[in-house]
Protein backbone atom coordinates (compact mmCIF):
# COMPACT_ATOMS: atom_id res chain seq x y z
CA UNK A 1 0.00 0.00 0.00
CA UNK A 2 1.34 3.54 -1.24
CA UNK A 3 -0.17 6.98 0.00
CA UNK A 4 -2.43 8.77 -0.79
CA UNK A 5 -1.87 11.20 -4.09
CA UNK A 6 -1.46 14.71 -2.52
CA UNK A 7 -4.95 15.80 -3.54
CA UNK A 8 -6.51 13.04 -1.68
CA UNK A 9 -9.12 13.98 0.90
CA UNK A 10 -10.53 10.69 2.26
CA UNK A 11 -9.30 9.53 5.42
CA UNK A 12 -7.84 6.22 5.10
CA UNK A 13 -9.77 3.59 6.82
CA UNK A 14 -6.62 2.59 8.93
CA UNK A 15 -6.48 5.88 10.09
CA UNK A 16 -9.95 5.55 11.60
CA UNK A 17 -9.16 2.40 13.15
CA UNK A 18 -6.01 3.89 14.81
CA UNK A 19 -8.40 6.77 15.66
CA UNK A 20 -11.11 4.33 17.09
CA UNK A 21 -8.37 3.29 18.92
CA UNK A 22 -7.40 6.23 20.26
CA UNK A 23 -11.08 6.48 21.51
CA UNK A 24 -10.74 3.72 23.20
CA UNK A 25 -7.63 4.51 25.02
CA UNK A 26 -8.84 7.53 25.98
CA UNK A 27 -11.85 6.53 27.14
CA UNK A 28 -10.28 3.73 29.98
CA UNK A 29 -8.19 7.07 30.81
CA UNK A 30 -10.43 9.20 31.85
CA UNK A 31 -13.61 7.37 32.82
CA UNK A 32 -12.98 5.69 35.91
CA UNK A 33 -12.77 9.84 37.34
CA UNK A 34 -16.76 9.44 37.47
CA UNK A 35 -16.51 5.97 39.10
CA UNK A 36 -13.96 6.09 41.62
CA UNK A 37 -17.22 6.47 44.46
CA UNK A 38 -18.67 2.93 42.85
CA UNK A 39 -15.71 1.43 42.68
CA UNK A 40 -14.29 2.21 46.11
CA UNK A 41 -17.61 0.93 47.55
CA UNK A 42 -17.52 -2.00 45.96
CA UNK A 43 -13.95 -3.07 47.04
CA UNK A 44 -14.31 -1.25 50.19
CA UNK A 45 -11.23 1.04 50.08
CA UNK A 46 -10.13 4.38 51.31
CA UNK A 47 -10.95 6.98 48.64
CA UNK A 48 -7.06 7.55 48.39
CA UNK A 49 -6.38 3.67 47.67
CA UNK A 50 -9.24 4.33 44.41
CA UNK A 51 -7.35 7.09 43.18
CA UNK A 52 -4.18 4.87 42.96
CA UNK A 53 -6.90 3.69 39.58
CA UNK A 54 -5.31 6.86 38.11
CA UNK A 55 -2.01 7.66 39.49
CA UNK A 56 -0.82 3.98 38.96
CA UNK A 57 -2.65 3.99 35.21
CA UNK A 58 -0.27 7.54 34.51
CA UNK A 59 2.56 5.91 36.15
CA UNK A 60 2.33 2.45 33.86
CA UNK A 61 1.86 4.75 30.32
CA UNK A 62 4.93 6.74 31.18
CA UNK A 63 7.22 3.28 31.51
CA UNK A 64 4.80 1.40 28.76
CA UNK A 65 5.53 4.14 26.89
CA UNK A 66 9.69 3.61 26.69
CA UNK A 67 9.59 -0.22 27.94
CA UNK A 68 7.64 -1.81 25.36
CA UNK A 69 8.18 0.77 22.31
CA UNK A 70 12.21 -0.01 23.18
CA UNK A 71 11.03 -4.06 23.32
CA UNK A 72 9.34 -4.12 19.59
CA UNK A 73 11.53 -1.75 18.10
CA UNK A 74 12.16 -4.71 15.53
CA UNK A 75 8.57 -6.20 14.94
CA UNK A 76 6.54 -5.14 12.24
CA UNK A 77 4.67 -2.03 12.92
CA UNK A 78 1.03 -3.48 12.15
CA UNK A 79 1.42 -6.50 14.46
CA UNK A 80 2.87 -3.95 17.09
CA UNK A 81 0.02 -2.48 17.11
CA UNK A 82 -2.29 -5.61 17.12
CA UNK A 83 -0.43 -6.92 20.14
CA UNK A 84 -1.03 -3.45 21.98
CA UNK A 85 -4.81 -3.77 21.20
CA UNK A 86 -4.50 -6.90 22.62
CA UNK A 87 -3.05 -5.75 25.73
CA UNK A 88 -5.59 -2.63 26.03
CA UNK A 89 -8.55 -5.10 25.14
CA UNK A 90 -7.31 -7.61 28.15
CA UNK A 91 -6.36 -5.25 30.52
CA UNK A 92 -9.78 -3.62 30.87
CA UNK A 93 -11.15 -7.42 30.84
CA UNK A 94 -9.35 -7.82 33.73
CA UNK A 95 -10.87 -4.49 35.03
CA UNK A 96 -14.63 -5.92 34.45
CA UNK A 97 -14.44 -8.84 35.89
CA UNK A 98 -12.17 -8.18 38.68
CA UNK A 99 -12.98 -9.85 41.71
CA UNK A 100 -10.60 -7.39 43.90
CA UNK A 101 -9.52 -4.19 44.41
CA UNK A 102 -5.74 -5.76 43.56
CA UNK A 103 -6.84 -7.54 40.55
CA UNK A 104 -8.36 -4.53 39.06
CA UNK A 105 -5.56 -2.08 39.66
CA UNK A 106 -3.82 -4.97 37.90
CA UNK A 107 -6.24 -4.57 34.68
CA UNK A 108 -5.94 -1.01 34.54
CA UNK A 109 -1.79 -1.60 34.70
CA UNK A 110 -1.79 -3.45 32.13
CA UNK A 111 -4.22 -1.58 29.83
CA UNK A 112 -2.03 1.23 30.57
CA UNK A 113 0.83 0.14 29.19
CA UNK A 114 -0.24 -0.07 26.12
CA UNK A 115 -1.03 3.71 25.62
CA UNK A 116 2.15 5.39 24.90
CA UNK A 117 3.38 2.80 22.62
CA UNK A 118 0.52 3.13 20.50
CA UNK A 119 0.14 6.46 20.24
CA UNK A 120 4.23 6.68 19.42
CA UNK A 121 3.80 3.82 16.66
CA UNK A 122 0.11 4.76 15.60
CA UNK A 123 1.23 8.64 15.16
CA UNK A 124 3.84 7.07 12.77
CA UNK A 125 1.77 4.91 11.12
CA UNK A 126 -0.98 7.68 10.57
CA UNK A 127 1.92 9.20 8.52
CA UNK A 128 2.54 6.66 6.37
CA UNK A 129 -1.40 6.39 5.22
CA UNK A 130 -1.46 9.93 3.51
CA UNK A 131 0.48 12.39 1.54
CA UNK A 132 3.80 14.26 2.72
CA UNK A 133 2.22 17.39 3.06
CA UNK A 134 -0.74 16.25 5.22
CA UNK A 135 1.64 14.35 7.83
CA UNK A 136 0.07 16.58 10.68
CA UNK A 137 -3.41 16.89 10.13
CA UNK A 138 -2.90 12.59 9.95
CA UNK A 139 -1.80 12.55 13.27
CA UNK A 140 -4.40 15.55 14.53
CA UNK A 141 -7.11 12.48 13.37
CA UNK A 142 -5.57 9.85 14.91
CA UNK A 143 -5.29 12.05 18.20
CA UNK A 144 -9.18 13.10 17.84
CA UNK A 145 -10.50 10.08 19.11
CA UNK A 146 -8.45 10.47 22.48
CA UNK A 147 -9.75 14.78 22.48
CA UNK A 148 -12.91 13.26 22.16
CA UNK A 149 -12.92 10.89 24.96
CA UNK A 150 -11.33 13.80 27.22
CA UNK A 151 -14.58 15.06 26.25
CA UNK A 152 -17.02 11.94 26.61
CA UNK A 153 -14.87 10.01 29.48
CA UNK A 154 -15.96 11.40 32.61
CA UNK A 155 -19.45 11.88 31.92
CA UNK A 156 -19.55 8.69 29.83
CA UNK A 157 -18.21 6.62 32.97
CA UNK A 158 -20.69 8.38 35.15
CA UNK A 159 -23.90 7.48 33.10
CA UNK A 160 -23.13 4.18 32.40
CA UNK A 161 -22.32 3.89 35.59
CA UNK A 162 -25.09 4.89 37.65
CA UNK A 163 -27.14 3.23 34.60
CA UNK A 164 -25.77 -0.23 35.00
CA UNK A 165 -22.72 -0.59 37.00
CA UNK A 166 -19.14 0.74 37.17
CA UNK A 167 -18.01 -2.81 35.41
CA UNK A 168 -20.57 -2.11 32.50
CA UNK A 169 -17.87 0.94 31.76
CA UNK A 170 -15.80 -1.85 30.97
CA UNK A 171 -17.25 -4.08 29.14
CA UNK A 172 -18.31 -1.15 26.98
CA UNK A 173 -14.65 -0.27 26.87
CA UNK A 174 -13.28 -3.67 25.92
CA UNK A 175 -16.29 -3.54 23.09
CA UNK A 176 -14.71 -0.54 21.43
CA UNK A 177 -11.26 -2.24 21.79
CA UNK A 178 -12.55 -5.33 20.11
CA UNK A 179 -13.77 -2.92 16.85
CA UNK A 180 -10.33 -1.14 16.98
CA UNK A 181 -8.12 -4.51 16.82
CA UNK A 182 -10.11 -5.53 14.00
CA UNK A 183 -10.19 -2.38 11.44
CA UNK A 184 -6.32 -2.11 12.30
CA UNK A 185 -6.39 -5.71 11.67
CA UNK A 186 -8.39 -4.91 8.29
CA UNK A 187 -7.21 -1.45 6.77
CA UNK A 188 -3.38 -0.90 8.37
CA UNK A 189 -1.05 -2.16 6.13
CA UNK A 190 1.51 -4.17 7.33
CA UNK A 191 5.11 -3.56 6.13
CA UNK A 192 8.20 -1.75 8.32
CA UNK A 193 9.58 -2.59 11.53
CA UNK A 194 8.48 -0.15 14.65
CA UNK A 195 11.70 0.62 15.18
CA UNK A 196 13.67 0.51 11.74
CA UNK A 197 13.71 4.29 10.46
CA UNK A 198 16.59 5.60 9.63
CA UNK A 199 16.87 7.29 13.59
CA UNK A 200 16.85 3.98 14.71
CA UNK A 201 20.66 3.42 13.21
CA UNK A 202 21.71 7.26 13.61
CA UNK A 203 21.90 9.65 16.66
CA UNK A 204 19.05 11.45 17.55
CA UNK A 205 19.00 15.09 16.77
CA UNK A 206 17.50 17.42 19.64
CA UNK A 207 13.70 18.28 19.34
CA UNK A 208 13.02 21.62 21.22
CA UNK A 209 9.49 20.73 20.61
CA UNK A 210 9.58 17.52 22.64
CA UNK A 211 7.51 17.00 25.89
CA UNK A 212 5.79 20.62 25.74
CA UNK A 213 2.57 19.98 28.45
CA UNK A 214 2.67 22.99 30.11
CA UNK A 215 -0.89 23.82 30.89
CA UNK A 216 -0.66 20.28 33.16
CA UNK A 217 0.26 21.78 36.64
CA UNK A 218 -2.49 24.12 36.06
CA UNK A 219 -5.11 21.93 34.74
CA UNK A 220 -4.66 19.52 37.79
CA UNK A 221 -6.06 22.17 40.28
CA UNK A 222 -8.55 23.61 37.59
CA UNK A 223 -11.34 22.35 39.89
CA UNK A 224 -10.21 23.99 42.95
CA UNK A 225 -9.88 27.36 40.75
CA UNK A 226 -13.15 27.18 39.76
CA UNK A 227 -15.11 26.34 42.69
CA UNK A 228 -12.68 28.83 45.39
CA UNK A 229 -11.76 31.30 42.84
CA UNK A 230 -14.57 32.06 40.40
CA UNK A 231 -17.85 30.68 42.54
CA UNK A 232 -18.96 28.61 40.50
CA UNK A 233 -20.55 24.86 42.66
CA UNK A 234 -18.92 21.84 42.25
CA UNK A 235 -21.85 20.48 40.32
CA UNK A 236 -20.99 22.66 37.73
CA UNK A 237 -17.26 21.62 37.07
CA UNK A 238 -18.21 18.67 34.99
CA UNK A 239 -19.51 20.11 31.97
CA UNK A 240 -16.79 23.29 32.47
CA UNK A 241 -14.25 20.48 31.89
CA UNK A 242 -16.53 19.28 28.68
CA UNK A 243 -16.19 23.12 27.26
CA UNK A 244 -12.17 22.47 27.92
CA UNK A 245 -12.78 19.22 26.04
CA UNK A 246 -14.24 20.54 23.07
CA UNK A 247 -11.12 22.74 22.58
CA UNK A 248 -8.72 20.33 22.77
CA UNK A 249 -10.73 18.59 19.78
CA UNK A 250 -11.06 21.94 17.93
CA UNK A 251 -7.62 22.88 18.66
CA UNK A 252 -5.94 19.59 17.36
CA UNK A 253 -7.52 19.43 14.34
CA UNK A 254 -6.63 23.31 13.78
CA UNK A 255 -2.79 22.40 14.94
CA UNK A 256 -2.33 19.77 12.56
CA UNK A 257 -3.75 21.54 9.54
CA UNK A 258 -1.72 24.78 11.07
CA UNK A 259 1.18 22.18 11.07
CA UNK A 260 1.23 21.21 7.99
CA UNK A 261 1.29 24.84 6.71
CA UNK A 262 4.20 26.12 8.80
CA UNK A 263 5.16 23.84 11.81
CA UNK A 264 7.47 25.98 13.72
CA UNK A 265 5.29 28.94 13.40
CA UNK A 266 2.04 26.98 14.19
CA UNK A 267 3.44 25.68 17.39
CA UNK A 268 5.02 29.25 18.61
CA UNK A 269 1.69 30.87 17.94
CA UNK A 270 -0.07 27.89 20.02
CA UNK A 271 2.27 28.24 22.74
CA UNK A 272 2.13 31.95 22.94
CA UNK A 273 -1.63 31.70 22.84
CA UNK A 274 -1.40 29.30 25.65
CA UNK A 275 0.70 31.83 27.73
CA UNK A 276 -1.69 34.37 27.06
CA UNK A 277 -4.46 32.49 28.06
CA UNK A 278 -3.16 31.09 31.20
CA UNK A 279 -1.80 34.47 32.31
CA UNK A 280 -5.46 36.18 31.79
CA UNK A 281 -7.18 33.15 33.67
CA UNK A 282 -4.98 33.88 36.49
CA UNK A 283 -5.76 37.36 35.94
CA UNK A 284 -9.71 37.08 35.59
CA UNK A 285 -10.66 34.06 37.46
CA UNK A 286 -13.28 35.22 39.87
CA UNK A 287 -15.30 36.13 36.47
CA UNK A 288 -17.32 33.11 35.45
CA UNK A 289 -18.21 34.49 32.07
CA UNK A 290 -14.19 35.13 31.50
CA UNK A 291 -13.47 31.49 33.26
CA UNK A 292 -15.77 29.61 30.65
CA UNK A 293 -14.23 31.51 27.78
CA UNK A 294 -10.86 30.83 28.73
CA UNK A 295 -11.02 27.25 29.89
CA UNK A 296 -11.98 26.59 25.86
CA UNK A 297 -9.01 28.60 25.14
CA UNK A 298 -6.99 26.83 27.24
CA UNK A 299 -7.93 23.19 25.66
CA UNK A 300 -8.07 25.00 22.24
CA UNK A 301 -4.51 26.27 22.69
CA UNK A 302 -3.05 23.19 24.62
CA UNK A 303 -3.81 20.97 22.40
CA UNK A 304 -3.07 22.74 19.44
CA UNK A 305 0.63 22.51 19.62
CA UNK A 306 0.43 18.37 19.87
CA UNK A 307 0.28 17.21 15.89
CA UNK A 308 3.29 19.33 15.19
CA UNK A 309 4.66 18.31 18.23
CA UNK A 310 5.15 14.91 17.70
CA UNK A 311 5.68 15.70 13.60
CA UNK A 312 8.72 17.62 14.91
CA UNK A 313 9.82 14.72 17.29
CA UNK A 314 9.71 12.24 14.38
CA UNK A 315 11.37 13.94 12.00
CA UNK A 316 14.33 15.12 14.15
CA UNK A 317 14.69 11.63 15.18
CA UNK A 318 14.50 10.56 11.26
CA UNK A 319 11.68 8.41 12.09
CA UNK A 320 12.31 6.94 15.17
CA UNK A 321 9.65 5.51 17.14
CA UNK A 322 11.00 5.31 20.16
CA UNK A 323 11.16 9.27 20.23
CA UNK A 324 7.78 9.52 19.72
CA UNK A 325 7.47 7.21 22.83
CA UNK A 326 9.59 8.70 24.86
CA UNK A 327 7.42 11.97 23.86
CA UNK A 328 4.18 10.57 25.13
CA UNK A 329 6.24 9.33 28.30
CA UNK A 330 7.52 13.02 28.93
CA UNK A 331 4.23 13.96 28.80
CA UNK A 332 2.83 11.89 31.14
CA UNK A 333 6.01 12.80 33.79
CA UNK A 334 5.15 16.54 33.22
CA UNK A 335 1.54 16.06 34.18
CA UNK A 336 3.05 14.12 37.21
CA UNK A 337 5.53 17.01 37.55
CA UNK A 338 3.28 19.89 37.30
CA UNK A 339 0.90 18.23 39.27
CA UNK A 340 3.16 18.75 42.09
CA UNK A 341 4.97 21.83 41.62
CA UNK A 342 1.03 23.23 41.23
CA UNK A 343 0.38 21.42 45.01
CA UNK A 344 3.95 23.12 45.98
CA UNK A 345 2.49 26.96 45.18
CA UNK A 346 -1.03 26.16 46.92
CA UNK A 347 0.90 25.08 50.20
CA UNK A 348 3.04 27.56 49.97
CA UNK A 349 0.49 30.30 50.45
CA UNK A 350 0.33 31.47 46.92
CA UNK A 351 -3.51 31.12 46.08
CA UNK A 352 -5.47 29.06 43.81
CA UNK A 353 -4.48 30.93 40.61
CA UNK A 354 -1.16 30.45 41.50
CA UNK A 355 -0.58 27.00 39.15
CA UNK A 356 -1.98 29.26 36.25
CA UNK A 357 0.80 31.79 36.67
CA UNK A 358 3.25 28.91 36.70
CA UNK A 359 1.68 27.06 33.59
CA UNK A 360 2.15 30.92 32.16
CA UNK A 361 5.48 31.20 33.02
CA UNK A 362 6.71 27.68 31.50
CA UNK A 363 4.87 27.96 28.48
CA UNK A 364 6.54 31.95 27.53
CA UNK A 365 9.76 29.69 27.84
CA UNK A 366 8.26 27.04 25.54
CA UNK A 367 8.04 30.10 23.00
CA UNK A 368 11.41 30.72 23.64
CA UNK A 369 12.73 27.96 22.74
CA UNK A 370 10.54 27.25 20.09
CA UNK A 371 11.78 30.57 18.78
CA UNK A 372 15.13 29.54 19.11
CA UNK A 373 14.67 26.47 17.12
CA UNK A 374 13.09 27.72 14.50
CA UNK A 375 15.81 30.43 13.48
CA UNK A 376 18.00 27.81 13.31
CA UNK A 377 16.02 25.68 11.21
CA UNK A 378 16.15 28.74 8.85
CA UNK A 379 12.90 29.53 9.27
CA UNK A 380 9.36 27.84 9.70
CA UNK A 381 9.28 24.11 8.29
CA UNK A 382 6.73 22.97 6.20
CA UNK A 383 5.33 19.55 6.36
CA UNK A 384 7.83 16.59 7.20
CA UNK A 385 11.32 18.25 7.73
CA UNK A 386 13.45 18.68 4.70
CA UNK A 387 12.38 15.22 3.91
CA UNK A 388 12.89 13.64 7.02
CA UNK A 389 9.55 12.46 7.97
CA UNK A 390 8.74 8.93 8.04
CA UNK A 391 8.03 7.01 5.01
CA UNK A 392 5.06 4.75 4.31
CA UNK A 393 4.67 2.26 6.78
CA UNK A 394 5.56 -0.43 3.38
CA UNK A 395 8.18 1.30 1.80
CA UNK A 396 10.40 -1.92 2.11
CA UNK A 397 11.29 -4.76 4.24
CA UNK A 398 13.75 -2.65 6.05
CA UNK A 399 11.56 0.50 6.90
CA UNK A 400 10.85 3.61 6.23
CA UNK A 401 12.67 5.28 2.93
CA UNK A 402 14.44 9.09 4.19
CA UNK A 403 13.86 10.79 1.33
CA UNK A 404 16.19 13.71 1.19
Amino acid sequence: MHRRAAGSRRVPAGLVALAVGGFGIGLTEFLIAGLLPQVASDFRVSEAAAGWLISGYALSVAIGAIVLTAATARLPRKRVLIGLVVLFVLGNLLSAVAPSYRVMLLGRIVAALCHGSFFGIGSLVARSLVAPDRGSRAVAVMFAGLTVANVLGVPFGALVGERWGWRAAFWAVTAIGVVALAGIAAYVPGGAAAGSGAGDRAPIRPAPARGLRVQVGAFSYIAYTLTEVGGFSSADVPWLLMVYGVGLVLGNLLGGRAADHDRDRALILALAGLTVTLTLFGLLAGSATASVLLMFLMGVFGFAAVPGMITRVTDHARGAVLAAGANVSASNLGNALGAWAGGVAITAGFGYTAPLYAGAAIALASVAVMAVAARRAGGGERGPARGEGPGPAGDDEHGPVVRR
